[in-house]
């Protein structure tokens, strides 16, 4: 049992964990250090919106914080809205309220189980792990614990490929669109918005700007073209529990028969979102059997298409933005950007190549918004901790940029490739292990699980 721990992140991952260690009855009193780079953790990014137009994409009923109480969320909404409903979508502002609020609680109960939890609101920058214990290190400050639990969530965003300084300079070209969008004031010039990406972060930056930009033309570009699709109006049970499709799949391990298996069954279903939420108790299982140039494979030809079925729009939100695209002021593109160039007179030239073509087209724009996804790549970041961590041999970079390596249980892996015995991960960081590892449902079985793994005898 390691009586203490300490939690680096203050995203939902950490403080579910957080929350579920400091809710146990345990044989010693827990000591956590929790490096959470806010007073206030809990949001993290995911949740840190203060906006109501930005919706869960998962519905009320399902966005409970623990295994146990699954529906931990929707009793906290109609605490105060009798009237919300298991299958609704609710902003995530209010997801953020209700994770604060758990860790609040779980944190004034702690003294009465015997733990203690000291909340530092700056970020761990060092991380020295031994046969002693861990050393994380903060400003000029050290702390010490037996083991450290990595909880940080999506790596900062790097620019993409083609982006030349001066645009980075300029501002005009966003990288981060969080802060962006919680700064951005209202406008009524006729601006011209380029997004890079399609995902469902380009439609919240869509949706919000839109609404405090009433003039401005938006223009999204990704290598498809396509839209997340809607989730159905009315909430719907998965065809069955998915294991004959997936013990047909395990028989033959390759993601081009595996496509052919999922159209067949999303053919001869009712409806295909069924088959795909049939699969999600096994992706994780699925993924692990995955050969490396099967998993390179599915990255390059198929992550669009897995990923715009598996995390879907709410349909109001779907709604929203089709009627955008109806009144033109929005437009999809396909291709992919070559180059962003600050233009003498401020503007950006945005050089993209059509898809399926060697042709380029020159466009220019007033500001270009990047939306490409989490970013997981430990080996290129410039997150200070994960730097260090890399740079010293502590840990093993994924090969395809997933995160770390890691046993499914959240042991992290060495320079050597060896699990160490006191340095685990939760979340985005164990991508490349379980693939499946960002939403709510995967975090609270993965923080139970460590939880139990952390206070074992």
């Amino acid at each position: 049992m390691f009586q203490k721990v300490a939690i680096i992140g203050g995203g939902a991952a950490a403080a579910t964990l957080v929350s579920e260690l400091l809710e146990r009855r345990t044989p010693k009193p827990l000591h956590l250090t929790w490096f959470a780079g806010s007073a206030q953790p809990g949001r993290g990014v995911a949740y840190g919106t203060p906006s109501d137009r930005h919706l869960l994409n998962v519905r009320a009923a399902s966005m409970g914080m623990f295994v146990s109480k699954p529906g931990g969320f929707l009793e906290y909404a109609q605490a105060s809205k009798p009237e919300v409903k298991g299958s609704d979508f609710l902003p995530r502002r209010l997801y953020g309220d209700f994770l604060q609020s758990r860790v609040d609680a779980a944190m004034k109960n702690a003294k009465a189980l015997g733990h203690d939890i000291n909340l530092i609101p700056f970020s761990a920058e060092s991380l020295v792990p031994s046969s002693e214990g861990v050393t994380v290190g903060y400003g000029d400050e050290e702390a010490h614990a037996q083991a450290a639990v990595l909880a940080i969530g999506s790596l900062p965003p790097r620019p993409l490929a083609g982006v030349d300084d001066a645009a980075l300079a300029s501002g005009r070209y966003v990288t981060d669109p969080w802060p962006y969008l919680a700064a951005a004031e209202a406008d009524d010039r006729p601006l011209r918005v380029l997004v890079i990406g399609l995902g469902l972060t380009a439609v919240d930056v869509v949706l919000e700007l839109s609404a405090r930009w009433p003039q401005a033309r938006f223009t999204a570009l990704s290598r498809h073209g396509h839209m997340p699709e809607p989730h159905l109006a009315a909430a719907s049970a998965p065809g069955d529990d998915g294991n004959e499709l997936a013990e047909q799949m395990l028989d033959d391990p390759n993601i081009r028969g595996w496509l052919h298996q999922l159209r067949d069954a999303a053919t001869n279903a009712d409806d295909w979102r069924t088959v795909v939420d049939g699969m999600r108790p096994h992706t994780q299982g699925l993924w692990q059997a995955l050969p490396d140039s099967e998993r390179a494979r599915f990255l390059r030809h198929a992550r669009w298409a897995w990923e715009r079925a598996r995390h879907r729009m709410p349909p109001q939100v779907d709604k929203k933005v089709h009627a955008l695209e109806a009144t033109g002021k929005l437009q999809r593109l396909r291709g992919r950007m070559q180059s962003v160039s600050l233009r003498m007179d401020g503007d950006l030239d945005v050089v993209r190549r059509l898809t399926g073509s060697d042709e380029t087209v020159t466009e220019t724009y007033d500001i270009v918004i990047q939306t490409v996804g989490l970013n997981t790549d430990t080996l290129r970041t410039d997150h200070t901790l994960m730097r260090q961590l890399v740079i010293d041999d502590l840990v093993t970079p994924d090969r395809m940029g997933l995160g770390l390596a890691a046993q499914p249980d959240g042991h992290l892996l060495d320079g050597n490739g060896k699990p160490r015995g006191n340095l685990f991960a939760i979340g985005s960081l164990l991508r490349g292990t379980l693939w499946e590892s960002t939403a709510i449902p995967e975090i609270r079985k993965q923080a139970q699980a460590l939880a139990n793994l952390l206070v074992a005898k």
